[in-house]
C-alpha cells in the first residue's frame, strides 16, 4: 500500500517551521481545529503485497493558509501530544480500511442455526409391524381357497357396483391329501339334495405360487350341520397343497392381535386384521344347536369369509370364520369363528367316518370279555361296553 498527501496543497506565509511529532510538518506555533485539519488529508492507496511497505513510505502533511485560525500563545506539549495523536490514529484507520472491516467481521459473534430433518425410510421399506403382517399374509395366503357351490347357477347379485356372486365361500387346506374344511352353510344348497360321499359338491380354486387361480371339483367327505363344518377333498398335485399350522384356540386372550383372511363378496385372498373381541360366545348353527367356545373377533368378515382362517399373531389357525352379527347383512365389527379346538375335535371324525359320532362309557353291573360290532370295527372291551350314537 503506497501513500502520497494531495499536491494542491497552499504553503504558509511564515517560513519558520519546526518537525513536531513523527514525518509531521507544523508550523511554531500554529493553533488549527481537529476537523479542518483532517478534512485537509487526502488519502491515495493502491494494492501492495508487502506489508512491509506501510513503514518504509514518509507521510508530508500540510497545511492550507486558510486553516490558519491565529496564533494561540498558550498552547502546551501535553495538548500537541494529544492531537499529534489523534491525527496519527485518523490516517491509520485511513490506510487498510479493509483489514479493519474484516477484522471487525471475524470478531462479531454469530449463531449457526442446525436444520433437523426427522429420520427417512426408503421407499418401499416397512415398519416392523407391518412387515411382520405382510409375512403372515405371504406365508398363509396358498392355504386359503375359494369354494363355489355347484347347484347354484353363476348368477350374481347387485349391491352397488359390488357384485356378489351366490354359494360363494372360503376354506382351508388340512393336509397334503387334498382335504379341505370349510362351513358347512357354504355348501348347504348341495348338500340339502343328500348327497353321497365322494360326490362333486363344490369348484375348489386354489391359489398358486405364480398368482394364478386354478380350479379343481370338491368332493364330499363329511359334513356336520349342528356343527357347521364340512369336509371336501380335491385332487391335486402336491405342491399346490399347503396345509394350514393348526393353533391351541385355548391359549387366545382377550386384545391379542388376529387375521381373517377370505373371499368377501368374491375379491379372493382379502385380508382383514383386528384383535380377539371376545371369548366364549356361543354361536348358533342352522339346526339350532349351540356352538360353545366362540371367539369374538372385531376383524372385518362378511360374505365369502365363511369358511377362511382366523389366524393368531403367529400365523397358527385358532379359528374357522363362521358368523357375524349385523342389521344390514354386512360386518359390523362383530364376528364369530369356531374355536380350533372344535375344529380338530370334529374334522378328524369326518374324515374317519363321513359324520360326527359321541362315545358315552359307562360301567356296567358286572362285564364280560366280549366283542362289539361299531362301525364296522370290531372292538374289544374286557372291562366296559362302549356305545356309539350319532348326533345329526
Amino acid at each position: 500500500m503506497q501513500m502520497s498527501a494531495c499536491t494542491n496543497i497552499c504553503s504558509l506565509q511564515n517560513s519558520s517551521s519546526s518537525f513536531h511529532g513523527n514525518g509531521i510538518v507544523l508550523p511554531l506555533p500554529f493553533s488549527i481545529g481537529r476537523r479542518r485539519f483532517l478534512s485537509s488529508i487526502c488519502i491515495r492507496s493502491s494494492y501492495s503485497t508487502r506489508e512491509d511497505d506501510y513503514a518504509s513510505l514518509p507521510i508530508s502533511v500540510d497545511i492550507p493558509r486558510d486553516g490558519i485560525q491565529g496564533l494561540v500563545e498558550g498552547a502546551t506539549p501535553d495538548m500537541m501530544k494529544r492531537r499529534m495523536l489523534l491525527a496519527s490514529i485518523s490516517v491509520l484507520l485511513c490506510c487498510d480500511p479493509p483489514r479493519y472491516m474484516q477484522a471487525k467481521a471475524l470478531g462479531d459473534p454469530s449463531m449457526t442455526l442446525e436444520q433437523v430433518t426427522p429420520p427417512v425410510i426408503g421407499p418401499g421399506a416397512l415398519f416392523p409391524t407391518e412387515e411382520r403382517v405382510v409375512r403372515l399374509f405371504e406365508g398363509n395366503t396358498y392355504s386359503v381357497v375359494n369354494i363355489f357351490d355347484v347347484t347354484l347357477r353363476p348368477q350374481l347379485k347387485m349391491t352397488g357396483v359390488v357384485e356378489i356372486p351366490e354359494g360363494n365361500g372360503s376354506g382351508v387346506i388340512w393336509d397334503r391329501q387334498g382335504h379341505v374344511v370349510t362351513n358347512y352353510h357354504v355348501i348347504g344348497n348341495s348338500l340339502s339334495r343328500n348327497p353321497s360321499p365322494g360326490q362333486v359338491v363344490a369348484r375348489v380354486n386354489i391359489l398358486t405360487s405364480e398368482g394364478i387361480q386354478k380350479n379343481f371339483e370338491g368332493r364330499l367327505i363329511g359334513a356336520d350341520r349342528a356343527k357347521d363344518l364340512a369336509v371336501l377333498q380335491v385332487e391335486a398335485p402336491e405342491d399346490l397343497l399347503k396345509p394350514t399350522k393348526l393353533g391351541e384356540s385355548s391359549s387366545v386372550r382377550v386384545g391379542q392381535q388376529c387375521l381373517a383372511i377370505g373371499n368377501p363378496f368374491g375379491f379372493d385372498h382379502t385380508l382383514t386384521v383386528g384383535v380377539i373381541s371376545g371369548l366364549n360366545r356361543d354361536i348358533f348353527s342352522q339346526t339350532g344347536v349351540t356352538i360353545s367356545g366362540g371367539i369374538q373377533t372385531d376383524a372385518a368378515i362378511n360374505p365369502g369369509n365363511s369358511g377362511g382362517p382366523l389366524l393368531d399373531s403367529k400365523g397358527n389357525l385358532i379359528g374357522i370364520n363362521t358368523a357375524i352379527f349385523t342389521q344390514t347383512g354386512t360386518s359390523a365389527g362383530v364376528g364369530f369363528a369356531i374355536p380350533s379346538s372344535t375344529v380338530a375335535k370334529i374334522v378328524p371324525q369326518l374324515i374317519k367316518f363321513g359324520k360326527v359320532s359321541i362315545m358315552f362309557l359307562f360301567f356296567p353291573r358286572y362285564c364280560g370279555l366280549q366283542k362289539l360290532h361299531v362301525k364296522n370295527d370290531n372292538i374289544s372291551c374286557p372291562h366296559f361296553f362302549i356305545r356309539l350314537f350319532e348326533l345329526v
